[in-house]
């Protein structure tokens, strides 16, 4: 494919006034309200369909030196850094039946990971182990997550199936009661929350949704049991069946494609179509990827991070549409490129943009035979608006006779469900299946939507010490009044469109917190000058990003078109930079953090 030249200042124009119009016709004024929780009359959205019966067991009350809550990647991390610490009893609590989280969970058709699996899987150092592909199905994803599992006797101690319902602090005993939905109550001298930004499956509030008389469920929880197949495709209970699909974002882009395979028809609804680039996935070899010497996957993670966090590199090892395109998620990925002649960036940075997101349109047009379908399927925004996708199938999707794409834009999504399908405008679209690929809610974990209640020193719950100023921590982990307790996740510290890196690292961290706090029988407690100072960091070169969402399309991204406001929320020169800052701050200040226990706490 040929790219199209940089456009000219009035195409330019011409695209600012076109973004503009299509991100009116989406907005909606109820924004990020339009979503309802899997909970009351649709739990059943979120039931566990790999554990039908589970298993009894009695109410834990004995204690363990670390807790950890969540059993996806971050707690399997966690857990796997603290026995590299030396610590022997490590708890993981976790809802799922096993670990593994969103892989756990998300086993529906065609799915696979959009970051290499080479960076992408952790510790493949300490296991040995190579990834067969160069994006990773999920269950080899899956299957990872239980070898690393494995490797560090995390199975020991871990209570599955379990829920916690509440983690508070006992000064008395130094320790943290954890709480869970089993009538379990043992305590933990340090506490990990590791309950992920994937963890708590959303749905469209469509008026009506409660009342589909049809077989219907969450990507999140594939039904095989109705639709027959498995992950690689052959779902022949759908062989007759009119089915539609709710959600076109990263899982709709690789479920559609199995959908339309097997399906007898498929309606395709979308709102908002999302930029799909070339994916080009192949089998690799060790060879391919240099895996011929110890620290070979660090090498390979470390670069990658370097090059989509806008840091240079004297060879980009992964060499994928991330990396080429690093330079246009300066609006997601804050980084020093901010710094310098802010007009002249951002004139060229805009003219890239549109070169880009050009090229992504003309793909459409190359490879949708329909005309009409290939206008509804471009995509009208910057790139930067919603998180890119990849693959060589959605597209040709739209080429079968059975497949269906139903735009919803100008009624701003669907309109309604009925006792037998879907309606948009005049039109009712009747249906034996409807399927929700509808994501989740980004970034709310357990902790910050107050539904694990977090009391620390003097039963002060933790989202109302944050009440008045917002979220107070130091570097994203510790906070002022919860001694031991250690917060994993994208608040106040860095990210990157490689998560798992990021959630290694704050692992690392955690786990020399814990180490330095038993060598020297102390408590890990920030005081509130130590947090103060980091927030002012945070704020003092926090980007100015917030009139750039505002103007994109409705997402996640942006709260649903409501804007992305600037603040003291990420460190603000990039993740790689993070980790260093980091590492140096354990090697000369971490002291400061350590509390020295007096004798009666000691006992």
């Amino acid at each position: 494919m040929t790219t199209p030249q940089a456009p000219t200042p009035d195409e330019l124009t011409a695209l600012r006034q076109r973004y503009h119009l299509e991100r009116e016709r989406r907005v909606r004024p109820d924004g990020a309200r339009q979503y309802q929780e899997t909970e009351a009359e649709f739990g059943y959205y979120a039931a566990d369909p790999y554990v039908r019966d589970v298993p009894g067991r009695e109410p834990m009350h004995d204690t363990v030196d670390v807790a950890v809550v969540g059993g996806g990647f971050g707690g399997i991390l966690a857990g796997a850094r603290m026995r590299q610490q030396g610590l022997e009893r490590v708890r993981i609590v976790e809802k799922g039946g096993d670990f593994g989280g969103t892989w756990y969970w998300n086993r529906y058709p065609g799915i696979h990971c959009d970051i290499e699996s080479h960076v992408y899987l952790p510790m493949l150092d300490e296991t040995g182990y190579v990834p067969e592909w160069k994006y990773a199905p999920g269950e080899e994803i899956r299957r990872h997550a239980v070898r690393v599992a494995q490797k560090f006797n995390l199975y020991s101690d871990a209570l599955f199936s379990t829920a916690v319902t509440s983690l508070t602090w006992d000064e008395a005993s130094n320790t943290w009661i954890v709480a869970t939905d089993r009538g379990d109550a043992f305590r933990a001298t340090y506490v990990v929350t590791a309950t992920g930004t994937l963890s708590e499956p959303k749905l469209p509030g469509i008026p009506g949704i409660e009342d589909f008389k049809g077989h219907t469920f969450h990507t999140s929880r594939w039904d095989y049991a109705y639709t027959g197949g498995t992950p690689d495709g052959g779902m022949t209970g759908l062989s007759q069946k009119r089915v539609g699909v709710v959600g076109t974002g990263a899982t709709g882009i690789q479920v559609i494609p199995m959908l339309a395979e097997d399906a007898g028809h498929l309606y395709v609804f979308q709102r908002t179509p999302s930029t799909v680039d070339v994916r080009a996935n192949r089998r690799t070899t060790a060879r391919d990827v240099g895996a011929d010497h110890d620290g070979w996957a660090r090498e390979r993670r470390e670069n990658y991070l370097r090059i989509v966090s806008g840091e240079t590199a004297e060879q980009d090892l992964v060499a994928d549409q991330w990396t080429t395109s690093a330079g246009l998620l300066e609006k997601l990925l804050p980084s020093f490129r901010r710094q310098g002649d802010r007009k002249g960036f951002e004139a060229a940075y805009e003219a890239a943009d549109a070169a880009k997101m050009n090229e992504l349109r003309a793909r459409v047009e190359q490879t949708v035979t329909d005309p009409g379908t290939a206008e509804k399927l471009k995509p009208w925004y910057r790139y930067a608006c919603k998180r890119p996708t990849f693959s060589d199938k959605y597209y040709p999707a739209f080429n079968r006779g059975n497949v269906t794409l139903v735009d919803t834009a100008d009624t701003h999504g669907i309109e309604r469900i009925t006792e037998h399908g879907v309606v948009v405008g005049d039109t009712t679209y009747e249906l034996d299946c409807l399927i929700f690929a509808t994501g989740f809610s980004v970034g709310t974990s357990g902790v910050l939507s107050g539904k694990l209640p977090v009391l620390g020193r003097d039963g002060t719950q933790l989202l109302h010490a944050w009440a008045r100023q917002g979220p107070r921590t130091l570097h994203g982990f510790t906070s002022n009044g919860f001694p031991n307790l250690i917060l994993m996740g994208s608040l106040q510290n860095a990210s990157s469109v490689n998560f798992t890196h990021i959630l290694d690292e704050q692992a690392v961290h955690a786990a020399a917190l814990v180490a330095a706090a038993e060598a020297r029988g102390a408590l890990i407690e920030p005081a509130r000058e130590a947090e103060d100072d980091w927030i002012a960091t945070l704020a003092n070169d926090a980007p100015d990003h917030e009139w750039f969402h505002a103007e994109c399309t409705p997402g996640y991204y942006n709260r649903e078109g409501r804007g992305r406001p600037n603040g003291p929320t990420a460190y603000p020169h990039g993740a790689f930079t993070f980790h260093e800052f980091l590492k140096r701050w354990r090697e000369e200040s971490m002291g400061e953090i350590l509390r020295t226990r007096t004798p009666a706490q000691s006992s």
